[in-house]
């Protein structure tokens, strides 16, 4: 994928005020190339704060991680279409026939409806997750494992991507032999950063580096005393992380 690397890029919008929310996307849309819309913003401001930043051109990461049966799940994702995000999830462990109903119903409204079609991703596991959470919810094995799973799962239930941490990025890419899946990646956190309640985080260069695709930032921008510089600084990491990939 030959993407500027201002657009791999999402900002976490991780706010309760859509007004805080807005001010944010304002200053940062020339910045960065995607927002990310998720329970704490989307509960407190509807679908109307999707609407207001798709209407100002911006591209929107609709993080709602719908896991539910797949009649219900693929209604959202028809919904979440209409919305027009250019992303949207659902949980890889609802299973096979939810995912690929989703995919189905969404691409034939798009078609339908002459929409532009967004790209339907599955969550494998959350980035607070580790070995002993796993136990705790009875799923047995090792993180990677899991993820590893998940990702083959979603894949071939047509889905177009997954969300993975930074350190399942390479077993996804070495399992999943599709050029095109998407890997986008949360727990990316500045060398200086404490991971927060985050467990299996890297630095942006270095997810670059093992080949995500788009990577998802909250804290390290939205807690900066200047967001602007913060997620600047982000998006030179990554160019130049893709130049040494390169």
């Amino acid at each position: 994928m030959n993407t500027r690397a201002k657009d791999k890029l999402i900002v976490a919008l991780d706010f309760d005020s859509p007004r805080r929310a807005l001010e944010l996307f304002d200053a940062l849309r020339e910045v960065v190339g995607m927002f990310k819309i998720g329970s704490q913003l989307f509960t407190n401001a509807g679908p109307d704060i999707v609407r207001q930043i798709v209407s100002k051109g911006g591209r929107v990461f609709l993080d709602l991680k719908f896991h539910d049966i797949p009649n219900t799940v693929a209604a959202a994702g028809m919904a979440s279409a209409r919305l027009g995000v250019s992303i949207f999830n659902v949980h890889a462990s609802g299973g096979a026939e939810m995912m690929k109903r989703t995919a189905g119903a969404v691409g034939e409204l798009c078609l339908k409806e002459g929409l532009a079609k967004p790209r339907v991703i599955a969550v494998t596991l959350l980035t607070s997750i580790d070995k002993d959470t796993l136990a705790q919810i009875g799923i047995p094995g090792e993180p990677r494992s899991v993820v590893t799973g998940w990702a083959l799962l979603a894949a071939d239930s047509g889905l177009d991507g997954v969300v993975a941490s930074p350190q399942e990025i390479e077993v996804v890419r070495q399992a999943v032999n599709k050029s095109d899946f998407l890997i986008v990646t949360p727990g990316i956190r500045s060398s200086d950063n404490k991971g927060d309640d985050q467990r299996r985080v890297l630095t942006a260069a270095e997810a670059i580096r093992a080949g995500a695709d788009y990577l998802v930032v909250g804290r390290p921008i939205l807690e900066a005393t200047d967001p602007v510089a913060a997620a600047g600084q982000i998006v030179a990491e990554i160019g130049t992380a893709q130049q040494q990939r390169d």
